[in-house]
């Protein structure tokens, strides 16, 4: 997920908690606002950088044609005596006819997310569901609900929700209107599929995943390649960025080391005082500016990757559930050439599957087309964030050295003055 924030390094502070449904992987950094102006160096790059016209034309007309918006705000925790949880206001706001109001407020935990996206999932198996963030907090966290944990999943839910209202399909379906304006949500969350069904359908699948299908179109084949390869990528470039946020923060570290040692350099030596103090500032702005691109990092780029890494999977189960109708159609068929009885009902039978399996296509490659655009707007927009604040950061750290350069120059004059005097 939007943008959503994750934690910048998972494999040494990953803790698992099982006994709470509402704790999810996002996490934030906070940084130190520098209240100093920074001086940019003469050819920063940072202000020419302009948004092409299109996209922003375009923007503007989604926003004048959308008809549904959603906002989450206001969390309060609640205690119980056998679990502790956050619950969200959901408000929103809609010109929508089959609405009864144009306005609905309610209250929804994390669970009830997980509600809404599973019966999203069944009743669109070839649809691709915005995934949900994991359920896993960090090592460190002294409160587990503290307001910085709590801002950033707020935001993880929001995404969410306006990915699915944003959706042509998943926006009409009668679980997301529950969702969105039923008060009490228990008594629709204990309908729907039961055990036994829901185990009848994983027997299915594995039995048509053995199987294996026939003649699967050419276009879905491409498809799972696309995104097998999607996945291995964004995985990578993900594992990368978690690292080089690691390696910063241990270089933010030893520059805050770094600058009492120049400090108390300048006590004990009286003719290098001024210059090994202006050292020790330029140290100290220079460790601001990485702490903020460290934070800037943390909120931009990595949520937006890891957002496409659980995205990934989800086209993954996607592409397996269509396979899936195709082979269960497939084994129909096999079973009404086969036999001479029953052929009426195994016609009727192998009919239905094979609407359904044609809904199920059209369906997927209608949602695999826009969920591309989608992916590629978000992902150019973090990666053009990062390149913005590189420069920034860059050209703020030169700018910093260049000064004390200046500072530090001698004249001509004052070095002929200076050798006079001796």
């Amino acid at each position: 997920m939007s943008g959503l924030t994750v934690p910048a390094d998972f494999s040494e502070h990953m803790l698992d908690l099982d006994e709470d449904d509402d704790l999810e992987v996002f996490s934030k950094n906070t940084s130190l606002a520098d209240e100093s102006p920074m001086p940019n160096s003469p050819t920063s790059m940072v202000n020419n950088y302009r948004l092409d016209e299109d996209e922003e034309e375009q923007q503007q007309q989604d926003a004048n044609t959308k008809d549904l918006f959603i906002t989450i705000d206001n969390p309060e925790s609640h205690v119980t005596a056998i679990e502790t949880f956050i619950m969200y206001r959901v408000v929103t706001k809609t010109t929508r006819s089959e609405f009864d109001s144009s306005e609905y407020e309610v209250r929804r935990r994390y669970q009830d997310f997980l509600w809404l996206r599973s019966r999203l999932e069944e009743n669109h198996p070839t649809l691709i569901v915005h995934p949900l963030p994991e359920k896993f907090v960090m090592k460190g966290m002294v409160e587990r609900f503290n307001d910085d944990f709590i801002e950033t999943r707020r935001k993880a839910l929001h995404r969410f929700l306006n990915k699915v209202s944003e959706h042509p399909i998943l926006s009409y379906n009668q679980y997301f209107k529950v969702f969105l304006t039923a008060q009490d949500l228990l008594s629709h969350r204990k309908q729907g599929p039961g055990f036994l069904s829901r185990m009848g359908e994983t027997v299915r699948a594995v039995a048509n995943s053995v199987r294996g299908l026939r003649n699967r179109p050419e276009e879905f084949t491409l498809m799972q390649e696309y995104v097998e390869d999607f996945s291995s990528k964004i995985c990578s470039v993900d594992k990368v960025t978690q690292r080089i946020i690691k390696e910063q923060r241990e270089y933010l570290d030893e520059l805050k080391q770094y600058r009492p040692t120049y400090t108390q350099w300048a006590g004990s030596e009286e003719e290098l005082a001024e210059p090994l103090k202006g050292v020790a500032g330029c140290v100290e702005r220079c460790s601001k500016e990485t702490e903020e691109q460290i934070h800037h990092l943390s909120e931009v780029l990595v949520p937006a990757l890891h957002e496409y890494v659980l995205c990934a999977e989800t086209l993954k189960a996607v592409v397996r559930r269509r396979d899936n109708i195709q082979a269960e159609f497939e084994a129909k068929n096999e079973a009404l050439a086969s036999r001479k009885a029953d052929q009426e009902a195994l016609q009727d039978e192998v009919d239905s599957l094979a609407d359904r399996m044609e809904l199920a296509n059209n369906a997927l490659k209608g949602d695999w087309s826009r969920w591309q655009n989608s992916m590629r707007t978000d992902l150019k927009s973090a990666f053009i964030s990062t390149a913005e604040k590189n420069i920034e950061y860059y050209e703020k750290c030169l700018a910093v050295w260049e000064s004390f350069l200046l500072s530090q120059r001698v004249e001509p004059g004052e070095q002929r003055d200076g050798e006079g005097a001796s």
